[in-house]
């Protein structure tokens, strides 16, 4: 989508893309409209995300798998394929603030865009707290013990933190007092000091934890040797499902 502060601009932006970009260009009649369509984009994948995440957490309490239920689903021709998990980064987990704000200035109140961010911003908390329920059926000691979380980019096989949602697992582990060691080979250790983490890594150091969550699914985590680093009464939480020949205790 491209669009201009004029007519002659937008011609000119519109045939600089044009050029480079395979798929084509749509000229919008105006850099609002232009920016709307972005916007309005990232807040519908948003709340689609957030009815997954929802089901999810229904689905959970059914003892259902969640992605067994998306791969039956799926087969319909008009089923829209989102998958449950943490909504971080720079595009989706901020436009819907910005429309919301813009809204609400103008004296409307958006109910679905902010009931779908409030959803997938308390993913965090979920996460921690199926873990602590998990480990507690199986007589693990919460304080004190130690968790590695795979992971902290916003989004799996990239670099980038920002406004991951990984930091809000991290944080409210701690509330549990529970020790936490954060293991992600794509991204800097001066990232990561900027955001005041302890016990980050980018080199795997082999120990063994009374439970893993599998946060992000990098590629390299698949395979991670997940059954040498954990201890023999322990939790597996993979929180995409995305372990397939490996027995895991719980997931979105």
């Amino acid at each position: 989508i491209t669009s201009g502060s004029n007519k002659k601009t937008s011609l000119e932006i519109d045939k600089l893309y044009k050029s480079v970009i395979k798929a084509g260009t749509y000229l919008a009649p105006s850099i609002k409209i232009a920016e709307a369509a972005k916007i309005i984009e990232n807040t519908k994948r948003d709340i689609n995300i957030a009815f997954i995440n929802e089901l999810s957490k229904i689905f959970n309490l059914l003892n259902i798998n969640t992605n067994e239920v998306l791969k039956a689903a799926s087969t319909k021709w008009n089923f829209l394929n989102f998958k449950p998990g943490l909504v971080g980064g720079h595009c989706i987990g901020v436009d819907p603030y910005y429309l919301s704000k813009k809204s609400q200035d103008l004296g409307y109140n958006p109910e679905i865009i902010l009931a779908g961010r409030k959803l997938n911003d308390s993913m965090g908390e979920y996460v921690v707290s199926q873990v602590v329920k998990l480990m507690i059926k199986k007589n693990i000691k919460i304080k004190n013990s130690k968790i590695l979380i795979l992971g902290i980019a916003f989004k799996e096989n990239c670099n980038d933190i920002r406004n991951s949602k990984v930091f809000d697992i991290i944080k409210n582990f701690k509330e549990y007092d529970i020790k936490t060691t954060i293991f992600d080979p794509l991204v800097l250790p001066s990232l990561i000091k900027e955001n005041k983490i302890k016990n980050f890594n980018n080199i795997y150091k082999k120990n063994k934890y009374d439970a893993i969550v599998l946060a992000v699914n990098h590629k390299q985590f698949k395979t991670f040797k997940y059954k040498e680093n954990l201890k023999k009464n322990s939790v597996l939480y993979d929180v995409k499902r995305v372990l397939k020949k490996i027995n895991i205790d719980g997931g979105l």
